[in-house]
């Protein structure tokens, strides 16, 4: 059943400002754009580049005054599932070149300060089945609190105040798995459970491809339990939500409004 996609967001500056947009479903192997339309106010330049992982693009603004975005989509899903518990994590040197960068550290997901909690708590699990006991543990133990952090939370921060939003539920999935050795990458995304309805974050695992042999494959996983991955709509990935903000400006700027509708 195809996914449906709304969105409208507004901003202003006072001086022209370059800006960095990222809020276009991905047309990738796993999701089929069966529709897609971007209106845009004019802007003084506007360029298209590929986003990370070639998934996705990201669109360059010079824009000065009040820029406004409408954007509507349907979207075909087709992707791999398997049980995440049952996946085995892929030893370093079998995995490939493009996850090696999603095991390090980032702006917001300090892995190597978790180390300790992480072999504390999961010690005695591996794989597919500690991710999941993280996933578990975060659930238990964080509440969802909109407003309660901002553009400087790290993951640090969330797991000590044991609340949050998205995209801290996601930077503290990704930091849990890095500091186990397990590449994860942040994921912004659409998807209809959503409530509020707003953009999305997830997290994504890459652990055993039950289809290959000695390969890995990429897995989504929302801590929030908000979203399932069969109805999961990427926008783009990166290493933490610095790589994939809908909207980053190089300069000041005034954030009117966003709406966004997704329905299956």
């Amino acid at each position: 059943m195809p996914i449906t996609i709304s969105a409208k967001f507004a901003f202003e500056t006072s001086q022209p400002t370059d800006v960095l947009l990222q809020f276009e479903a991905a047309a990738i192997p796993e999701q089929k754009l069966l529709h897609a339309e971007t209106e845009m106010s004019d802007a003084l330049h506007c360029a298209r580049v590929a986003a990370g992982d070639n998934i996705g693009e990201r669109i360059w603004l010079n824009s000065n005054g009040r820029f406004e975005v409408a954007y509507s989509a349907s979207v075909e899903l087709d992707r791999m599932l398997s049980p995440i518990s049952q996946r085995d994590r892929v030893a370093p040197h079998h995995l490939p070149a493009e996850a090696v960068k999603y095991l390090f550290d980032s702006r917001y997901c300090q892995g190597d300060r978790m180390q300790s909690f992480v072999q504390d708590e999961f010690g005695e699990l591996a794989g597919g089945a500690r991710i999941m006991a993280m996933h578990g543990w975060i659930a238990d133990n964080f509440t969802y609190t909109p407003g309660s952090s901002n553009a400087s939370t790290t993951a640090v921060d969330s797991f000590i105040e044991r609340r949050g939003v998205c995209r801290d539920y996601a930077h503290v999935m990704v930091t849990l798995a890095r500091a186990s050795g397990i590449p994860a990458r942040f994921v912004s995304c659409y998807a209809p459970q959503v409530t509020p309805p707003d953009f999305h974050a997830v997290a994504e695992v890459f652990l055993s491809d039950p289809t290959t042999e000695g390969g890995g494959a990429w897995y989504l996983i929302d801590a929030t339990n908000m979203a399932n991955a069969e109805d999961i709509v990427k926008i783009g990935v990166g290493r933490d939500a610095a790589d994939v903000s809908f909207m980053t400006t190089f300069g000041l700027s005034d954030f009117l409004y966003s709406e966004v509708k997704v329905s299956a």
